[in-house]
């Protein structure tokens, strides 16, 4: 099963590209910035969600980092 967000790898400007459902909600620069975009697509309490591998995949780069490359 793929996890149906995937927060891409960090830009070399900074911030990952969030991709939900297929379609990109924006580049986030920090996990408020992922909240936000997951409480936008109807996950009111998205928080949660972070580090489920269900429901996230972290591409390149480690998680919850969103410095530039």
């Amino acid at each position: 099963m793929k996890a149906p967000i995937v927060v891409h790898h960090p830009s070399p400007t900074g911030g990952r590209r969030v991709v939900i459902g297929g379609e990109i909600a924006g580049l986030a620069h920090d996990d408020r910035d992922l909240v936000e975009f997951l409480r936008r697509a109807g996950l009111e309490d998205a928080s949660g969600l972070l580090d489920d591998p269900h429901w996230i995949e972290w591409r390149g780069g480690r998680a919850h980092r969103y410095e530039a490359a």
